[in-house]
């Protein structure tokens, strides 16, 4: 961490400190929803980048903390009736003055780089950016931080509540899955710092030799998120470990990838053994580091994959309470071990369970995420429209009234007749079907991403009920509510 950004840090603490219900002091959140990710990532979601940032809108809900004031970047302008219906689901008492406390920066470019990247060629938003901030004190949050978000948080002069770059390569895959081994927690059989298909051809070799029955494995991309980096090789049907016929045959199965895919794996791999169970799942679970060190446990979730197993599509919250209490104890040594290393901010842990039938879970950790992932926006939801804490040995939250909450989330709801829908149709018609999410009971729909409707008729929803068949309800209810024009 060079000079300029250490003493920038050595403030974060102190403005950190004062976003909470409690405080007195007005104070600047810069919602930064920046996505430097690799270049074939970027390009992979080059059309759907703004929706992407749009997702991130849903921090307008900290706007219930009454000091607070948001400073929101995004490429391109929000639909004004997203913006009104998330300012109508804040507590009433709220709403009036909560616009006087928020702010949207609309960069206006639609290329396929980093909003951050964009904000450094425009010195005069940055210059408007400082002057709304002015001597409050003020933090970045951003989605992930490399050179970029620094040079950024450099220009604007303030801390950043992420882990610095310097840092960022403890997030790929090889040394994750290093670091999660290092805390004690258990990992599938598997090989890191590969570059090669002669290396993946080697390693599932010896996997092979190891376990003879492997039916499958899943090749990484070391800088990867979102399963866009993952490959399942399957390996049934090949001849003995060791021979040569079955390392041609293997190396043929990999070599049918996407050329791109190929590519990268010369920037580094790992091969896994692909967990298998007649009871299986994916959780997850995210932890916040704090300035000081400090680790919270924050949630833990279901995660609902594509039929891959690979590609996240949504989630389900909280984790299966056989064995959300673990998941959190894993969690937390993870990111002590993280906050060892000097990371900050929210990181998140992705696991695989499974069991046999009548026999006890099996829990391993696959990688670490140095960003909020998919899984953070629907969280924001519930923890600014529900206040309250999540119990992270009893797996459950519980909000200020004593009552317990559970949602559903997902970011691809998807319809190709929905493509042109306006986002003010799918408001009215959660509204209507009486779906919309309600201040009183603290329960119902609260949509985002809708600006992706234009694009490919997709967008979001964060289901929050009152247990989870209750959310699961509501979930399911949202596509038949949502008729196509």
């Amino acid at each position: 961490m060079g000079d300029d950004l250490a003493r920038l840090q050595s403030g974060l603490a102190a403005a950190y400190g004062v976003n909470t219900a409690t405080s007195t002091t007005p104070h600047t959140v810069v919602v930064l929803p920046s996505f430097s990710v690799s270049e074939s990532l970027l390009s992979h979601y080059a059309n759907r980048l703004a929706p992407l940032e749009h997702r991130f809108l849903l921090a307008l809900f900290l706007l219930r903390l009454p000091t607070a004031r948001i400073l929101f970047v995004c490429s391109a302008a929000p639909d004004d009736s997203v913006v009104d219906h998330y300012l109508s689901l804040l507590p009433a008492a709220l709403v009036a003055g909560a616009r006087e406390r928020f702010r949207i920066v609309v960069v206006d470019d639609s290329s396929a780089r980093s909003v951050a990247s964009k904000l450094l060629d425009r010195p005069d938003v940055i210059d408007e950016m400082r002057a709304w901030i002015g001597d409050t004190p003020a933090f970045i949050e951003p989605w992930n931080v490399i050179d970029l978000e620094v040079e950024l948080a450099l220009r604007l002069g303030l801390p950043v509540n992420g882990t610095p770059p310097d840092l960022w390569p403890l997030g790929f895959k090889s040394a994750g899955k290093r670091t999660i081994r290092g805390a004690g927690v258990p990992v599938p059989h598997g090989f890191e710092d590969l570059r090669s298909v002669d290396d993946a051809v080697e390693a599932i070799d010896r996997m092979r030799s190891v376990d003879p029955d492997l039916g499958a494995v899943v090749l990484k991309h070391d800088d990867s998120g979102a399963g866009d980096g993952n490959a399942v090789i399957r390996l049934d049907g090949l001849e003995p470990p060791g021979s040569a016929m079955s390392r041609r045959r293997l190396r043929s199965r990999i070599n049918r990838l996407e050329a791109w895919y190929l590519a990268d794996l010369g920037l580094g791999f790992i091969v896994e053994a692909m967990v298998a169970g007649t009871r299986f799942s994916s959780p997850s679970a995210q932890v916040d580091v704090l300035p000081e060190g400090s680790v919270r446990v924050v949630l833990t979730h279901e995660q609902i994959l594509d039929e891959s197993g690979q590609v996240y599509l949504g989630c389900r919250f909280p984790a299966d309470p056989a064995y959300a209490g673990d998941l959190g104890a894993h969690a937390r040594a993870v990111g002590e071990a993280m906050a060892r290393h000097g990371a900050i901010g929210r990181l998140g842990i992705d696991f695989v369970t499974s069991a046999d039938e009548h026999q006890p879970w099996d829990i391993h950790a696959l990688e670490i995420n140095l960003r909020r992932g998919g899984t953070s926006h629907p969280f924001a939801v519930l923890r600014h429209l529900a206040p309250g804490a999540y119990d992270e040995r009893a797996g459950r939250y519980v909000d200020d009234r004593g009552e317990t909450k559970s949602y559903m989330a997902s970011d691809n709801l998807v319809d190709e007749r929905w493509t042109g829908l306006a986002e003010r149709t799918v408001i009215e018609a959660l509204q209507s079907s009486g779906l919309a999410f309600d201040r009183e009971t603290r329960t119902g729909v609260v949509p985002h991403m809708l600006s992706c409707l234009a694009i490919d008729g997709r967008f979001g929803i964060t289901a929050i009920g009152s247990t989870s068949d209750h959310a699961e309800e509501l979930y399911a209810a949202t596509r038949d509510a949502v008729h196509p024009t």
